[in-house]
């Protein structure tokens, strides 16, 4: 077989994606405050583009006239010094933003206290050793013989000083396991008793799972003082360390649109107030006019940031219009969502709004993701709108699951809790409200609820 070297000529279409394209996506994507920073960074970084007051970039068309005499001025700096951007100096704001402090880590808080301690030099490093290896979740992650050897010491020493941090705030942190975090909080509290260290020693799996039974027989007590001592246990945190996490730290939301009932109609207007009203600077632009002046280098530059400019301006523009068809879509649609309560959700999908705003699924997708919608009936991210649905006996209508799961709440909300309902019983009041739903998906539903079995919600 002969190995023959060809020339042929093929065409092939493909969907390349420019660095401009890339940024409109990306800034679709974007939430408010993200847009907001990142507008902020790009007009410290391009000269040609202008922050101006909303009256004042009204009128920015008719201000070309003007250009004339700066023009000329600007150019007797350039032949002086090379382009730069002169910025004011301004002013630092001065808000209620400025006087919040963030809250400490874990370790930070551990630190603090362990320095309030009298300790000796060598038990402030045991001390401290032992903090620094303690995770976000309040548990101690090292082994008390391998901090002994680090340390240069007995363990009875690295056990007497952990008993000291076992002391500290938040209750249970260096704790080894689950076990040893709940006593230590219940010791600190004066509730640890022979039954509830019992409990938390050797029938956790069985507390979790609403063996009272199985707990009451073990240890020779009565069903309801099992369930008393669970209620106990149940109070206690087994993640101490959680509450000096980062995502403990206050966060704000701003709403993307906005939904207002006027005179019987929904309202729909894009929150657009907190984005600086962006121009092209005309100085720039007169300037990129009289190429004789300028290198080559210097001319693709200026270009290249009027071309950066102009984009940003129109995927801003665009990513607002979108964000009005899409809402303005999915209030029509949840009309009855709007004056009436979650109940009354529809379920929708990404590929029907898609289709009635005459956009791609993903642009849908994109325009919905990590924004929220403020509307009469409270704050809602966007993709809180779009679910599946079950079919109603009724009529040919769907319901939402998400309608679903709230009457599945109230249901469960009224029961006895002696004799809490099941699954299949569940389903059945469904059933009679008109709505076709199976044991197995209201156990899902249950489930993603957060709602313990029927074993586990009785009360003794």
């Amino acid at each position: 077989m002969r190995l023959v070297h060809d020339i042929f000529v093929e065409q092939q279409q493909k969907l390349l994606m420019t660095p401009e394209l890339r940024q409109a996506i990306a800034i679709l994507h974007m939430s408010t405050m993200e847009l907001n920073e990142f507008i902020q960074t790009e007009l410290e970084e391009n000269p040609f583009l202008e922050e101006r007051e909303i009256e004042e970039a009204e009128e920015h068309t008719r201000e070309e006239s003007d250009d004339g005499a700066w023009l000329e001025e600007w150019l007797e700096i350039y032949h002086d010094r090379d382009i730069g951007v002169v910025q004011k100096e301004k002013k630092e704001e001065k808000s209620f933003e400025n006087y919040l402090t963030r809250v400490p880590s874990l370790f930070e808080h551990l630190e603090f206290q362990l320095r309030l301690i009298k300790l000796n030099e060598q038990d402030f490093d045991i001390g401290y050793h032992l903090i620094g290896n303690i995770d976000s979740n309040g548990y101690l992650c090292i082994d008390l013989d391998e901090v002994a050897r680090k340390m240069g010491t007995s363990l009875e020493k690295v056990e007497e000083v952990l008993r000291v941090v076992h002391s500290f705030h938040p209750h249970g942190v260096g704790a080894r396991n689950l076990s040893e975090c709940l006593l230590l909080q219940l010791r600190h509290y004066g509730k640890e008793s022979y039954v509830a260290r019992k409990i938390i020693e050797e029938h956790l799996d069985d507390l979790a799972r609403g063996r009272m039974n199985k707990i009451a027989s073990a240890l020779s007590i009565s069903i309801q003082q099992a369930q008393e001592i669970g209620d106990l246990i149940r109070t206690l945190d087994p993640k101490p360390g959680r509450q000096y996490s980062s995502d403990q730290e206050v966060r704000y939301i701003v709403p993307e649109v906005f939904v207002e009932k006027v005179e019987g109609e929904y309202i729909v207007y894009v929150n657009d107030l907190n984005f600086p009203r962006l121009v092209v600077n005309h100085l720039y632009e007169s300037v990129l006019r009289q190429p004789d002046h300028f290198s080559e280098d210097t001319r693709r530059y200026l270009e290249d940031k009027i071309g950066s400019a102009l984009w940003l301006i129109r995927s801003i523009e665009q990513r607002r219009i979108t964000l009005y068809k899409v809402a303005s879509c999915i209030v029509d649609i949840q009309k009855e969502f709007l004056d009436k309560g979650v109940q009354f959700l529809k379920p929708l999908k990404l590929q029907q709004v898609a289709q009635l705003v005459n956009v791609h699924e993903s642009t849908v997708s994109r325009a919905t993701s990590n924004k929220y919608m403020q509307t009469p009936q409270g704050l809602f991210e966007l993709k809180y709108f779009f679910s599946s649905g079950l079919e109603s006996a009724h009529n040919d209508e769907k319901m939402s699951s998400k309608s679903i799961k709230h009457m599945l709440e109230g249901m469960i909300g009224e029961e006895d809790p002696t004799r809490p309902l099941s699954d299949e019983q569940i389903a059945q009041m469904f059933k009679k409200k008109g709505i076709r739903i199976s044991r197995r998906t209201v156990a899902k539903y249950r489930q993603e609820l957060g709602i313990p079995s029927t074993m586990s919600r009785r009360r003794y």
